[in-house]
């Protein structure tokens, strides 16, 4: 069974606004997740829906907040 904190993918999300949008901590928190996947739509051309599990995955492969060893 998911927990609500499962309900939304907020460790992608996170790792989306911080590392590639470069939000600060206060701004990231302050959006409701409509908001941030409009800032998600915006910076990565998404249309129609916020940003999935599969493509969130994609982009933190594509865009890793470090470097592989």
């Amino acid at each position: 069974m998911k927990s609500e904190r499962d309900a939304f993918p907020w460790a992608a999300m996170m790792a989306v606004g911080f590392g590639r949008l470069r939000l600060s901590s206060q701004a990231f928190w302050a959006m409701t997740p409509r908001e941030l996947a409009a800032a998600v739509e915006g910076a990565f051309g998404v249309a129609d829906a916020p940003p999935d599990r599969a493509m969130l995955e994609r982009l933190m492969g594509r865009y890793p907040d470090r470097a592989p060893p």
